[in-house]
């Protein structure tokens, strides 16, 4: 019997947490069946890194492929996740012992998951990807790159580094995931942004299925 499908998006609401200086997210019923409406309509405002998102290379690279662009192969098919251990960042030392190879599709599962989404409050001390582990998921020739918080890089240092390592090199970028119920290992991941013309990055839905190793 196969796997049941797993949705690793985090739930956007008003007032969630989003990165300093980002919109905030509203959504807003304007009509209502119960106010006697002829239907119920809700207007949602939100940046387009809000919850769960994925970074297109134009977010960061001048001139690189904008959201419209994704290749739907990047986000569709098996994907790894891979626990990490560190309760600061991913670094190259830790991603050598897990031999990633050219083409993976890798999640990355910190202790964020289980830390960051209790509340709407923002973390600063999350887990991020280093530039060093960066440079070398980009010298790997890794097709995606997803983490469970809010961006790849650090709050108030190399966050640019990191980004730009990533989507200079063509890595699509899933952030804002809760992988805390998914184990370590192989899957099979569906991850479907909106399609905003021109758009460096957008709000998407993930889902995971846990597959054998074989």
């Amino acid at each position: 019997m196969a796997s049941k499908w797993m949705d690793v998006s985090v739930p956007l609401k008003t007032d969630m947490v989003h990165w300093p200086g980002d919109a905030a997210v509203r959504i807003t019923q304007t009509k209502s069946l119960d106010r006697g409406d002829s239907a119920t309509l809700s207007s949602v405002e939100m940046g387009s890194h809000s919850g769960t998102h994925m970074d297109a290379p134009a977010h960061f690279v001048r001139g690189g492929q904008t959201i419209d662009h994704l290749p739907l192969d990047a986000v569709i098919g098996r994907a790894r996740v891979i626990a990490i251990r560190s309760s600061v960042c991913i670094g190259p030392k830790e991603l050598a012992e897990h031999r990633i190879r050219r083409g993976e599709r890798v999640l990355f599962r910190t202790r964020n998951s289980s830390r960051c989404w209790r509340d709407d409050s923002f973390v600063e001390d999350f887990v991020y990807i280093s530039p060093d582990a960066a440079r070398f998921l980009a010298d790997r020739q890794v097709l995606l790159v997803g983490v469970d918080y809010l961006s790849v890089g650090a709050y108030k240092k190399d966050g640019r580094e990191t980004h730009l390592a990533l989507l200079g090199a063509g890595i699509w970028v899933i952030e804002g995931m809760n992988l805390s119920n998914v184990k370590p290992g192989p899957v099979d991941l569906i991850c479907l942004p909106l399609k905003l013309l021109g758009a460096e990055g957008s709000p998407a839905r993930v889902v995971v299925r846990p597959r054998s190793r074989s």
